[in-house]
């Protein structure tokens, strides 16, 4: 793998993951398992295998990063994508959280999904259908001006492929304005509940209506800006961004767009 040494640390270069390189050294099918990712609460719903943290990652676009600066614990929401073992988030030069990473800090990225509301006939076991990935790493920022401007076109490409290249380039001032933070994932777990109510057997008798109220998030009709001139048509690259489907399957589909993009390129 071509790398850039920025701070003592490798990032792929142009935070681009190459399959053959990635073929010379493959990665293990799971997350290695220690006390810091390891559930401690209701372990049969964990898993550790790259395929399932992924896929809870790769159907989002909102994660929260969680942080101590000076004893002081933070969580900030942001934007994040994926690159193999690498998670990518960027924000405002003037954050405290990213002028903080710059020389390297520990980090725990989380992601997660509501998917649906369980009520039960006793409130112990009232309970929601989610899925959650927990990522831990040491997160440094993205200096190089290069490595830097092509992942701010990727944070552009992962969730609208292609569509990068019809945008002009940024100009000096976003850049300079923009941090792009990496990170290579060393250890993870994903953490998932579905099915239906988990009653004792004693309650289901119980007068008590109970059951799941699914969760969902649908895309709606696109609203075109009234400034778009006459004549430009909604873009092929949203084609998958249908109305009546669901986010997380639209993302996950525009992760696996850009991933062929990246093994094209």
């Amino acid at each position: 793998m071509d790398l850039l040494w920025t701070n003592h640390v490798a990032y792929p270069c142009a935070i681009r993951i190459q399959e053959a390189s990635m073929n010379e050294r493959p990665a293990p099918e799971t997350f290695p398992v220690t006390p810091r990712n390891r559930a401690k609460r209701l372990h049969e719903r964990a898993a550790y295998d790259r395929d399932a943290v992924y896929a809870v990652l790769d159907a989002a676009l909102l994660c929260h990063v969680a942080y101590v600066i000076d004893g002081q614990p933070y969580c900030t929401p942001t934007i994040h994508w994926r690159e193999g073992d690498w998670l990518f988030w960027h924000g405002s030069s003037a954050s405290r959280m990213l002028k903080t990473q710059k020389a390297g800090l520990p980090v725990c990225l989380t992601v997660a999904h509501l998917d649906g509301l369980i009520l039960a006939r006793s409130g112990f076991h009232h309970s929601a259908n989610y899925r959650s990935a927990m990522c831990f790493g040491t997160a440094r920022i993205i200096d190089d001006p290069q490595e830097k401007a092509d992942a701010l076109k990727s944070v552009v490409d992962r969730f609208y492929p292609g569509r990068a290249d019809i945008l002009r380039d940024n100009d000096p001032q976003e850049a300079k304005g923009t941090m792009v933070i990496g990170m290579r994932i060393e250890e993870a777990s994903a953490k998932i509940r579905s099915g239906g109510v988990s009653d004792d057997p004693a309650d289901v008798d119980a007068a008590v209506w109970a059951g799941v109220i699914p969760v969902e998030t649908r895309l709606g009709t696109p609203e075109i800006c009234p400034k778009v001139p006459a004549g430009v048509g909604y873009p092929d690259h949203l084609a998958h961004f249908q109305e009546g489907r669901r986010l997380d399957e639209v993302l996950t589909e525009s992760q696996q767009l850009y991933e062929k993009a990246l093994e094209r390129s």
